[in-house]
């Protein structure tokens, strides 16, 4: 999909919230229930914006039912990750996301990350909904 990946390049995260669908559906790669619902999962994805550092898409893959494959490099602190994104779109919308990391020091770092980064997530995911109502 062409407009996510030119908004994450950008790192253009509102452009990003701009093209999930409302009840799009997020399988994060350190957490075990996805995460349903555009508020979430945007302010997800704004957090991923803050730890993720020299982030590059070094590969794409697509089909004609929607679903792309990104391949990406970046570091979270001083770890090297590696990673995709697995996208399927509709009518120009991310419906699922799905996102996987290696090595496992990667997976380590990106989790520890991330958690310190919940509570944010958690209060701009619910002004988010609140800003929907």
């Amino acid at each position: 999909m062409q407009a996510f990946r030119t908004a994450v390049e950008a790192w253009d995260f509102e452009g990003v919230g701009e093209l999930l669908a409302d009840d799009v559906v997020f399988r994060s790669p350190v957490a075990f229930k996805p995460y349903v619902g555009k508020p979430v999962v945007h302010a997800i994805l704004r957090a991923v914006g803050r730890v993720f550092t020299d982030f590059r898409y070094v590969e794409e893959t697509h089909d004609d039912a929607g679903h792309s494959v990104l391949r990406f490099r970046t570091r979270v602190g001083d770890v090297d990750v590696e990673g995709a994104d697995f996208i399927t779109a509709t009518d120009g919308l991310v419906r699922e996301l799905t996102v996987m990391v290696r090595p496992l020091s990667a997976s380590n770092a990106l989790a520890a990350a991330m958690a310190a980064e919940f509570p944010r997530i958690q209060a701009e995911a619910a002004a988010e909904t609140q800003e929907t109502r």
